[in-house]
């Protein structure tokens, strides 16, 4: 699960940049087809990322075709996802991603409120002060 404050913007029904300049999560343009099927299409990644989950580099040519379908009782995303690369791969490739719905109860996150962290097994105290440092 990831907790970070990141945003990836797709913006709808419009072309691609001329010249999109690399960024983190370059640029990404999406329709719908079917009704049912967004299509994201993202160009313009910077080279500094990777292409997935192991590690693999890429170029900053790389083209990412992704098509999100949520099934018909609604419990289910399907994810299909094709990575173009010619200057780093010999032929695209294709991966899926599937997610179901479930029940996650909602946990209270410890914030420094004086209390005390338990770090692999054992009690962390958060530093207190006898006087003020300013």
């Amino acid at each position: 699960m990831q907790n970070g404050p990141e945003v990836r913007h797709i913006y709808l029904n419009v072309p691609h940049s001329a010249n999109p300049k690399p960024s983190w999560y370059g640029e990404s343009v999406g329709h719908y087809e079917g009704g049912d099927t967004l299509v994201i299409d993202t160009i313009g990644q910077t080279d500094r990322t990777f292409a997935d989950n192991y590690r693999t580099p890429h170029t900053t040519q790389m083209h990412v075709i992704e098509r999100w379908k949520l099934s018909a009782d609604g419990n289910r995303v399907d994810v299909s996802v094709t990575v173009d690369d010619p200057g780093a791969f010999t032929m695209p490739y294709q991966g899926a991603q599937r997610w179901r719905r479930v029940q996650v109860p909602l946990e209270e996150a410890i914030c420094a409120e004086n209390n005390a962290q338990d770090f692999v097994g054992f009690k962390v105290a958060i530093p207190q002060s006898s006087k003020p440092d300013f």
